[in-house]
């Protein structure tokens, strides 16, 4: 994807694509981390343990000066330590009146106690954010702390979702008895924009070709990526593949050992406009959508990779089939306070509803096997 210059205020979730090195050093000067006072340790001994307050340090001030070494300032957390000061007592064991602060305390006092001493998080022009990191919260107030007023991020892909065949019917309107309800794009929309995406529209073809080869056609036109639910199989109606190759659209691969969702189809159109054409049973959409279409979007936007988590199984689950199965899970903690995933199998690839209340899904290998409690595989989350 194209690198866009971006407001920092709007760069949430998104994938940068600079470097961002410290503005300063980080803290920039010594910094006060207590309420309290600040003091020459090296002078208590003669000062005692009643020292009389000379001024006070706010946060946001410039720096005062400790002119009497038998004396303290008060200060304020966030404030820049005072010029001869190497330490803060905290105003919890201090007894503040009548201009004075009283150490209720008579342990000794270390030299920079309570202080963040400057670039002790690091050095000025230090690497804060590599690119190809993807902007959360944290980040974000990095950024704003090296002083990025802007950030340079990868443009979101315009991406459009696209269901097919004449049995759906759209959530609101009268259904017949051998109709279906139009769930997956729904479902898929939920989906990308839990993930950030916002750039996403959709649309519903039938089955005809004179309709998918023109609809196709202007999406490919229109958008980055086309995601399509349906219509990939090997039915006489799956006309998808076919219709996709009189379009010009290079078919990368079609069918995948895996269950479900066997049927995937991806292909690239000349001008680079990316295919995914997913099964249309609505649990082989989703895992799909999960296991490729996804983390495909944020390698397009230039993401590091991070590797699948892993997790283990709560229960023991079977595979009788030679393919890599995917199945769903709910996390839960187990007996010592481990994230463990507890299996949730589906009625086959057509049972959506047994989707409720799971995390994602787990990769188990070919079969036939039997994987014991405790198996541990990779995790993959809706």
């Amino acid at each position: 994807m194209p690198i866009e210059s971006l407001p920092l205020a709007q760069c949430y979730g998104a994938v940068l694509r600079e470097n961002v090195y410290a503005e300063r050093d980080q803290p920039p000067f010594d910094r006060v981390a207590m309420d309290g006072i600040a003091l020459d340790t090296t002078a208590l001994a003669v000062a005692g343990t009643r020292l009389r307050i000379l001024g006070t340090q706010a946060a946001g001030d410039p720096p005062l000066e400790l002119t009497d070494p038998a004396g303290c300032i008060e200060v304020m957390t966030g404030a820049v330590l005072p010029t001869g000061c190497d330490a803060v007592i905290p105003v919890e064991q201090l007894a503040i009146e009548h201009g004075f602060a009283q150490l209720r305390v008579s342990s000794p006092q270390r030299p920079w106690q309570h202080v963040h001493r400057r670039s002790s998080d690091g050095k000025q022009g230090a690497l804060l954010l590599a690119s190809g990191t993807r902007l959360g919260a944290p980040e974000v107030a990095i950024a704003a702390s090296a002083g990025m007023a802007r950030v340079r991020v990868s443009a979101q892909p315009r991406v459009t979702v696209i269901s097919t065949g004449n049995e759906l019917i759209e959530p609101g309107e009268p259904i017949l008895a051998h109709q279906i309800r139009r769930s997956n794009v729904y479902g898929i929309l939920a989906a990308l924009r839990c993930h950030g995406f916002q750039r996403v529209g959709d649309d519903h073809l039938r089955d005809d070709a004179d309709e998918l080869r023109r609809r196709l056609k202007f999406h490919l036109d229109t958008h980055d990526v086309l995601i399509l639910s349906g219509g990939v199989s090997a039915g006489r109606f799956d006309l998808v593949p076919q219709v996709l190759a009189e379009l010009g659209v290079r078919m990368a691969f079609h069918h995948l050992a895996q269950r479900p969702g066997k049927p995937m189809w991806f292909g690239v159109a000349p001008d680079g406009v990316t295919v995914f054409a997913l099964p249309g049973n609505p649990v082989s959409t989703l895992v799909c959508l999960a296991r490729y279409v996804v983390p495909a979007l944020f390698v397009a936007m230039g993401q590091t990779q991070a590797p699948p988590a892993k997790v283990s199984l709560t229960d023991a689950a079977s595979v009788q089939t030679k393919l890599t199965s995917f199945l769903p899970v709910r996390l839960e903690n187990d007996e010592w306070g481990r994230t463990a995933a507890a299996p949730c199998p589906t009625n086959g690839s057509g049972d959506f509803t047994a989707l409720a209340g799971t995390d994602g899904f787990v990769e188990l290998p070919p079969g036939p096997n039997t994987y014991p409690r405790g198996f541990v595989t990779r995790l993959y989350r809706w």
